[in-house]
């Protein structure tokens, strides 16, 4: 067994969502959510539950950050709830709203935690829907105005800012295959909605550094390496269009400025396209959303296995049996996350990346004692910090990992069916239990340093 130790600073932290465990629907003047419009549509949400309380976060934040500093995390990602800072998506701040992330960032730095926030985790103030909500351009200035507010109150203590977590969930997801905030199903509205998402991110950076002192400004995506179902010609041609669809339709616009043909002539041939025509980018646009980022935010879960379905698209196609799945139904591939790391910096060059989300939905059950054990969770987590390392030596500058998720939460469309956290929740008390993958990670950030598995 051999120890594998991380470069003297790495940064070893938990993430968790504002709309996911805040809950406080209705205090501190907050307004809803498309989130929060969302779960009460029927059928909307797998138990049909809603977040309006969650984990309560609100409340329980100092018991929180007293749980991340047993945890011993270097840094914790969250996010402010556009909701709770500017009620009416526009216009005038919330200082409710303000206050009460200025207390808990003051709280998180006394601690000796580094706060990493992400301004755009998903929920989009409702009251933004009625004008189009992303597929609508007015959004971005919408967005760029509470950047500005945001950054402006905490930006003498918060040095590292994410735009968007995500964008690839809010306009697929949400606007073309319906499965999650707004339930839309349009590939007309999703296009717009993907790139009014990447000029929002590139204005906001600019604010970002105006308002924050020495920024680091990044934005976060889910990547997953597309994997051929088998070396058929057609299967790879499945797996070369998912690869362009998924990753590289947000990379090569944020690192090389422009939309990637082969996926453009994709979209055009499903007919989401006229002729390779993209009547939502307008001049200047390519220009702001590929500004210098300080850090490429990474989100990964696992590879995508495709074969060819009709017409040649990408069909999920999983290489290993059901009962090796996750409860989201996803393969633990360890593997994925090096390849993933690798490529992006061959291709891309980021000045630096974060594993920003990584993390296995398992039944997590208390026995009767109460203690939650989670073995699984503790390999992937090994296996993934291995990967990592390994991601390291081969040249990624790496500076950070983050376990999602801190704690057990709402898990979007899923409700509170799947569990991700290394402290469980009990919904009914919101009371917090560390799983034994809590105890296994703590080690882990106390050492630096992760054993080869026996």
């Amino acid at each position: 067994m051999s120890t594998n130790s991380f470069p003297q600073g790495f940064l070893w932290g938990a993430a968790t969502s504002a709309q996911q465990i805040e809950g406080g629907r209705n205090a501190g003047s907050r307004g809803d959510s498309v989130w929060d419009w969302y779960a009460t549509q029927e059928g909307a949400i797998e138990d049909g539950s809603n977040p309006f309380t969650a984990c309560d976060h609100y409340t329980r934040w100092r018991e929180d950050i007293e749980l991340m500093s047993w945890l011993g995390v270097k840094a914790y990602r969250f996010s402010t709830s556009w909701s709770r800072i500017m009620p009416g998506g526009r216009g005038a701040s919330n200082s409710e709203g303000l206050d009460f992330y200025e207390t808990f960032v003051d709280a998180l730095l006394a601690a000796g935690i580094v706060p990493f926030i992400t301004l755009n985790h998903w929920d989009m103030p409702y009251a933004l829907l009625g004008d189009g909500g992303w597929a609508s351009r007015d959004t971005v200035a919408a967005f760029v105005e509470y950047a500005a507010a945001t950054t402006e109150r905490l930006g003498d203590r918060v040095r590292h800012w994410a735009t968007h977590n995500e964008p690839w969930c809010i306009s697929t997801l949400g606007y073309e295959e319906g499965h999650h905030a707004p339930g839309h199903t349009s590939p007309a509205e999703a296009l717009p909605a993907a790139h009014h998402l990447l000029l929002s991110h590139g204005l906001a950076v600019d604010v970002i550094r105006r308002n924050v002192r020495d920024a680091e400004a990044g934005i976060v995506l889910n990547l997953s390496p597309a994997w051929p179902h088998s070396d058929t010609d057609e299967d790879r041609e499945a797996a070369r269009r998912f690869d362009g669809l998924f990753n590289r339709w947000f990379l090569d616009p944020l690192f090389r400025g422009e939309y990637p043909a082969d996926a453009v002539e994709d979209r055009t041939r499903r007919g989401h396209l006229e002729e390779n025509s993209m009547p939502f980018v307008r001049e200047g646009d390519m220009a702001a959303i590929s500004v210098p980022i300080d850090y490429l935010g990474a989100n990964y879960y696992s590879r995508t296995a495709v074969k060819a379905g009709p017409g040649g698209d990408p069909v999920g196609a999983p290489l290993v049996p059901k009962e090796e799945l996750t409860e989201m139904g996803w393969e633990v591939f360890p593997d994925g996350l090096t390849d993933m790391l690798v490529r992006v910096t061959k291709d891309y060059g980021p000045r630096s990346i974060y594993v920003t989300e990584n993390g296995i939905a398992l039944p997590d059950e208390a026995d009767g004692s109460g203690r939650v054990s989670d073995p699984r969770r503790i390999s992937f987590l090994r296996d993934h910090l291995l990967a990592a390392h390994r991601a390291i030596e081969a040249g990624v500058p790496l500076k950070g990992y983050f376990h999602w998720s801190l704690m057990d939460n709402f898990e979007w469309g899923h409700g509170y069916t799947k569990m991700f956290g290394l402290f469980r929740v009990d919904f009914n008390t919101c009371e917090r239990t560390p799983k034994e993958s809590a105890y296994w990670y703590r080690d882990a950030i106390a050492a630096n340093a992760v054993e080869d598995a026996d």
